[in-house]
């Protein structure tokens, strides 16, 4: 059996972090290793399951609020939206400090010019990880070519390894990609059409029962497989590496909250009490520094999701 997506962890493919103050915009104070914040509140983005999804997070924002501020002076709320560009909105608003999520969606955010990068998340233990094309192992496609003039499937329109990731490898290597309604819509010989599943789970399901000739998730979904559907799958191509998970800022957030809220996530795999809410949290590692730095990422950012 494959690994049934629980709806906190699916809806991270199109979830944003949030911390924002809900009083105005955070305050520095002059305390040593501590700053002058009201209320810190962590702010997410799905359409579906939200108070399950607030409760999931509820002591992750209480541990930032209590570290960032005054020890329990500062309150850590969740406010869930339904879209990001409603979180957007609340960023120019200066109602946000800070969110996390994966690459494309961050790379979304960041052009409107309210954010810029912060650390990395090593979300279910992973640093960095990669989206791969499948098929199956007994069909007749084993190479990108005979794509063409056939259905494959992607995750969800939100999804970095599940569809941005393997949809630009396509688009460098000279492939026209067209959406489709269904999985025995008409494609035309040249054109590779797609569908989305909505789930790993789904795009596994539709490869192995051959109603899509091909499919793409992470490598970490990949690792997830039990043996039997693991070796029932064929890897057709992998895109490159990108970070798992990434923490952005308010870009006028002020530097003295801004340095003390990167202190707090540097070192919260440094105690016990935050290691075990991290792992509580998507199986989270620890929080660290971008590889390269910031203007590294963003370039990469950029360049593989601009004009896609």
């Amino acid at each position: 059996m494959t690994r049934p997506r629980h709806p906190i962890t699916h809806f991270f493919g199109l979830t944003l972090l949030f911390l924002s103050v809900i009083s105005g915009p955070a305050t520095a104070g002059q305390t040593t290793g501590q700053v002058k914040v009201k209320s810190i509140t962590l702010g997410l983005v799905s359409a579906t399951s939200q108070k399950e999804i607030e409760a999931h997070f509820q002591n992750f924002v209480r541990y930032v609020a209590r570290k960032l501020g005054s020890g329990r002076d500062t309150e850590g709320k969740v406010v869930i939206v339904p879209t990001p560009l409603q979180m957007a909105k609340l960023l120019e608003e200066k109602k946000i400090d800070f969110y996390l999520e994966s690459p494309y969606p961050t790379y979304l955010i960041n052009k409107q010019g309210a954010a810029v990068l912060l650390l990395r998340r090593w979300k279910s233990g992973m640093a960095e990880y990669r989206g791969l094309i499948f098929g199956k192992k007994d069909s007749e496609t084993n190479r990108l070519e005979q794509l063409r003039g056939k259905v494959i499937a992607f995750e969800d329109p939100g999804s970095t390894s599940g569809y941005f990731l393997p949809k630009v490898l396509l688009l460098k290597k000279g492939f026209m990609l067209s959406e489709k309604p269904r999985p025995d819509a008409k494609v035309g010989p040249k054109e590779i059409g797609y569908i989305f599943a909505s789930t790993d789970v789904n795009v596994v399901n539709l490869v192995l029962s051959k109603r899509v000739v091909a499919g793409a998730f992470s490598d970490d979904d990949y690792g997830a497989l039990d043996g039997s559907r693991k070796a029932d799958i064929t890897i057709l191509a992998q895109t490159d590496l990108f970070p798992r998970h990434l923490v952005s800022v308010r870009k006028d957030l002020d530097p003295t909250v801004k340095n003390r809220l990167k202190e707090v996530l540097l070192s919260m795999h440094q105690d016990d009490e935050g290691r075990s809410i991290m792992q509580q949290t998507d199986n989270t590692t620890k929080f660290d520094l971008l590889p390269g730095g910031e203007e590294m990422v963003r370039r990469k950012l950029v360049e593989t999701f601009r004009r896609r």
